[in-house]
């Protein structure tokens, strides 16, 4: 199931609002909310319980979207990146000083996923940025994988639900730092 265009239409509204959406993903449902806006953030991490230090996942529909962002990039990069998007591969890329600090947590690189997953690459289009994308789940919990079980755990905590399909992944994305190839997360 694919959510509407006005239901697509009223998640972005929520967000461009600083609200908080809960949204399908490439394997569960995740919180959502404007990177940008501070007061969105922190509502979003005293729901999950987690701290700002240790930074977010921002998703984009395209790397450009977040450009402001990050530092430039070398050709080399630019490749390495292009090899994995879209898809669900999340990299830490160096920060550049425009990068909210309650985003990239206490790092000086941020986390970055073009995704493949059709409702995120339309929302992400549609507000013409980034969106933070995290479980929807207290700190240490099991992820929400339906929307019964968004709206058991958060109630009307959060601001809107938008239907749709989970991905196929059955794990949450890979993380790697775009400067080592290092593993973060399997």
């Amino acid at each position: 199931m694919f959510p509407s265009s006005w239901q697509l239409h009223n998640a972005a509204r929520v967000v461009t609002a600083a609200g908080i959406i809960a949204c399908p993903s490439e394997s569960v449902f995740g919180l959502s909310c404007d990177p940008a806006s501070r007061s969105a953030v922190a509502r979003l991490l005293a729901l999950k319980n987690r701290p700002v230090a240790k930074g977010l996942i921002v998703i984009v529909a395209d790397i450009d979207q977040v450009a402001p962002w990050l530092q430039p990039l070398t050709d080399q990069h630019h490749r390495k990146l292009a090899n994995s998007w879209p898809g669900p591969a999340t990299w830490l890329i160096p920060a550049a000083p425009a990068c909210p600090e309650w985003v990239r947590g206490e790092h000086a690189s941020l986390a970055v996923r073009v995704t493949a997953h059709p409702v995120l690459r339309r929302l992400c289009r549609l507000l013409d940025g980034p969106i933070v994308s995290t479980s929807a789940n207290r700190s240490g919990q099991r992820p929400a994988r339906s929307t019964l079980e968004v709206q058991l755990r958060f109630g009307n905590r959060i601001d809107y639900i938008l239907p749709g399909q989970l991905g196929t992944e059955q794990r949450p994305t890979v993380i790697r730092d775009l400067l080592t190839n290092r593993l973060i997360r399997q």
